[in-house]
C-alpha cells in the first residue's frame, strides 16, 4: 500500500522545542529539531507543520490535541507521551519508542510506524486511515472501538492487543506474530490471516482439528 509521505521542506531552521514556549501560539513549523530533552512537559494544542525530529525524548508529555502534519520523528522517545484527541497527518515514527503513548480519540492518516516499540499504547475510539505499521511491537495496544481503512501490520508482534469493538475486515495480519488476540469472531470476518493463525483462532472457537 502506498500512503503519502510526509512533505518536508529540503530548507530547515535548526530549533529547539522549548522554542515553542516563546511563540505566541504553540507552533513550530519549517525547522529541524535535534537532541532536546523535553521531558514532563504539558503544552496543550501543539501544531507542528513540516518538521524534523531527531534524537529527542518526551517522555511523560502532555501533547493532548496536538496537530501534525508533515512531521518525521526519528530516533525519539515517545513514551507516556499523551496525544489524544489530536489530528496526525503525513507523519512517520521511525526506530523510536512509543511505549504508553495515548492516541485515543484521534484521526491518524497516512502515518508510517517503523522499526518501533509501542507496546502499550492506546488508540481507541480513533480513526486509522493508510496507516502502515512495520516491523512494530505492539504488545498489549488497544484497539478498542476503532474504525480501521487500509491499515497494514507487516511483520508486527501484535501479542494480546486488543481490537474489541474493531472490525478488521479488509485488514491483512499475515505476516504478524500473536500468541493471544483480543478480538470478537465476529469482527474477524474479512480479515486476511495465515494458515497457521486460522488454525489458532479456530481453537480459541472450541474448535478440534484433525490432521
Amino acid at each position: 500500500m502506498k500512503i503519502d509521505i510526509p512533505k518536508i521542506s529540503p530548507k530547515l531552521s535548526e530549533r529547539n522545542f522549548h522554542d515553542i514556549f516563546i511563540e505566541e501560539d504553540p507552533m513550530l513549523e519549517m525547522c529541524v529539531i535535534a537532541d532536546t530533552d523535553f521531558t514532563n512537559e504539558a503544552v496543550e494544542r501543539v501544531r507542528l507543520y513540516n518538521v524534523e525530529i531527531k534524537n529527542c525524548k518526551f517522555t511523560n508529555t502532555d501533547f493532548s490535541n496536538i496537530d501534525m502534519t508533515d512531521v518525521r520523528f526519528e530516533n525519539c522517545d515517545l513514551s507516556n507521551v499523551n496525544m489524544s484527541k489530536s489530528s496526525i497527518h503525513r507523519v512517520e515514527f521511525l526506530n523510536s519508542k512509543l511505549v504508553g503513548c495515548e492516541f485515543t480519540e484521534s484521526y491518524i492518516g497516512h502515518v508510517k510506524f517503523e522499526n518501533s516499540i509501542i507496546n502499550l499504547a492506546t488508540f481507541g475510539n480513533s480513526k486509522l486511515e493508510k496507516v502502515i505499521f512495520k516491523e512494530v511491537s505492539l504488545q498489549n495496544a488497544d484497539f478498542y472501538d476503532c474504525k480501521l481503512k487500509k491499515v497494514e501490520f507487516d511483520l508486527c508482534n501484535l501479542n494480546e492487543a486488543n481490537f474489541e469493538q474493531t472490525s478488521l475486515k479488509g485488514i491483512d495480519i499475515s505476516s504478524s506474530t500473536f500468541e493471544s488476540l483480543t478480538v470478537s469472531m465476529n469482527d474477524l470476518k474479512g480479515c486476511k490471516v495465515s494458515t497457521d493463525q486460522a488454525i489458532r483462532f479456530a481453537s480459541l472457537m472450541g474448535l478440534i482439528i484433525k490432521a
